[in-house]
């Protein structure tokens, strides 16, 4: 079987957008960390769930996928997001760095046109909480073209949740010709 990259966003999945009083979900673990680029005194306040690492780890251990960061957290995914959740390093998509005021400047995703070139013609499942109408359409385009491609898409309040590994599993299945174990919708 081809390779199959699982492209993994940061923020809006495994943190979720603070509330209105600036607090993540009490699932969640406040974490401050320091950027590349930040003054070691500025601090980040960041709510990551600890039983992310342990589902995610699961699923790439069950499953013929390659885990990739695809965040505008670049290397810092690996020491600052991913160590706190016990996973193992993954390689990052080297997203340019754009002057943008909107996360969807032509319409789509900003990170679309980095991926699709990073990506290639290998098959994808990629997990973004800031995914636009055109994005499903890209992603059903390469599918049709013979390059299966799933978008999961998490509400960027709660984050990643478990039915959204069920529906990688039972996407995956398909694929492999693995007994689906669920389905589920992509969006909630």
């Amino acid at each position: 079987m081809p390779e199959v990259y699982l492209l993994i966003d940061v923020d809006g999945v495994l943190i979720p957008f603070p509330d209105s009083e600036g607090n993540g979900p009490a699932t969640h673990v406040r974490h401050s960390v320091v950027p590349t680029g930040y003054d070691a005194g500025s601090q980040v306040p960041i709510w990551l769930d600890p039983t992310h690492g342990p589902m995610l780890a699961e699923l790439i251990s069950e499953l013929p996928l390659t885990p990739v960061w695809c965040t505008s957290w670049r290397g810092d995914a690996n020491p600052l997001i991913g160590a706190k959740l016990g996973l193992e390093p993954f390689p990052h998509v080297e997203l340019a760095r754009q002057d943008i005021t909107t996360s969807h400047p032509n319409g789509y995703l900003w990170k679309r046109d980095d991926v699709s070139a990073w990506l290639g013609t290998a098959q994808a499942v990629w997990i973004d909480d800031d995914f636009t109408p055109a994005d499903h359409v890209w992603a059903a385009g390469r599918t049709a073209a013979g390059i299966p491609t799933l978008l999961v898409q998490p509400d960027p309040k709660v984050g990643l949740l478990p039915t959204h590994l069920e529906t990688i599993r039972s996407w995956m299945a398909g694929l492999v010709g693995m007994p689906s174990r669920s389905f589920t919708s992509l969006r909630d």
